[in-house]
């Protein structure tokens, strides 16, 4: 039989208003009085029910990914981490996809709001910056928490150094002799891209190699785009000796172009990712990248969303930290064979 509120009142010897008042996370409950009604929902395992809650208050209990990014296994490590901080405040969790262009994306938005009524959204590049999906949250006053805004000033969520992680698996690559290295590009739109390419850019300048326009090219952030920009690269009459690309999903489309053109990975290419997703440790060789912890980032954009929903001047910008993780994608590149003399 299922546990009802009544029960874990009565087991924590506490009223059905400070067992709801403790589940929804308000302030001044003590904490003894906390701890109480916490051991008790766990003993009885009880699990509030959201549709009971919703009615009885102004609040769906539900939040909203909202998401233009085709990116399969970053959107995979994003809804994981806010699943668990939705869980752990007993709140469920809405995806809503939207498209592109301008007038795409307002019908999407107000479908979504006509037809669902979140208590907030969380936003990932490149919408985290998207004026019309942001225009329409504020004249609503819906609450909203960014993943790597490109304007984090009064925003919530949370953020990484990624011009600083990108300088550091340059200098990795430079390190290992490279200095005619590539670079694909995320969509112009996002964040990410301005911010990877700083980073490359500046890579460069402190390694006193000349910038070279041919060998950077635009990519889509999908494994598709992946392929087409290192054919474009690989199809120069110098090609670069490394490819990095500004994220995992196109590297991994690097790799397979690679490939498929009977060069082998890391002998004749090295090639680097960023955001270490599941596909940098599945694809053989495994990837060169930066990890970007991803799941706790959408855990934590979710936390500070529930802040704010709870309190409208509650939340913050939350920074976290990067790793760099050099895999068997990358090694010094492969020297020419040696002239014959006489």
């Amino acid at each position: 039989m299922r546990s009802r509120i009544e029960d874990v009142a009565a087991a924590a010897g506490v009223s059905m208003k400070t067992v709801s008042r403790v589940l929804n996370h308000e302030p001044n409950v003590r904490e003894e009085t906390r701890d109480r009604v916490m051991r008790a929902v766990e003993q009885l395992q009880y699990k509030p029910n959201l549709s009971a809650r919703s009615l009885a208050g102004q609040r769906s209990y539900m939040v909203a990914l909202v998401y233009n990014n085709p990116s399969r296994n970053y959107l995979m490590e994003i809804q994981s981490g806010m699943l668990e901080a939705c869980r752990a405040n007993h709140y469920n969790l809405v995806l809503a996809p939207v498209g592109s262009g301008k007038q795409r994306i307002a019908d999407d938005i107000k479908g979504f709001f006509e037809y669902f009524d979140p208590d907030g959204v969380v936003l990932i590049p490149p919408l985290t910056d998207d004026k019309v999906v942001l225009e329409y949250l504020e004249q609503h006053q819906v609450p909203f928490a960014c993943i790597a805004p490109r304007n984090p000033q009064s925003r919530i969520g949370v953020m990484m150094e990624e011009t600083a992680a990108v300088l550091e698996l340059m200098a990795g690559l430079v390190a290992l002799g490279h200095k005619r290295i590539g670079h694909i590009k995320g969509p112009r739109a996002h964040g990410a891209c301005q911010w990877r390419y700083a980073g490359y850019r500046e890579a460069l300048r402190k390694a006193g190699i000349a910038y070279d326009a041919q060998l950077v090219t635009q990519g889509e952030f999908s494994f598709e785009s992946g392929i087409d920009g290192a054919n474009r690269l690989l199809d120069l009459a110098d090609p670069p000796t490394a490819i990095f690309a500004a994220n995992d999903d196109m590297a991994a489309g690097v790799i397979r172009a690679a490939g498929e053109r009977g060069l082998a990975v890391p002998r004749d290419l090295s090639v680097c990712g960023f955001d270490d997703t599941p596909i940098a440790r599945h694809i053989y060789p495994a990837l060169t990248t930066v990890r970007q912890p991803t799941a706790e980032m959408g855990r934590l954009a979710t936390l500070q969303l529930l802040e704010r929903i709870r309190a409208p001047d509650a939340g913050r910008m939350v920074h976290v930290e990067h790793t760099l993780l050099f895999r068997e994608s990358t090694r010094p590149p492969k020297q020419p064979a040696p002239v014959p003399v006489g």
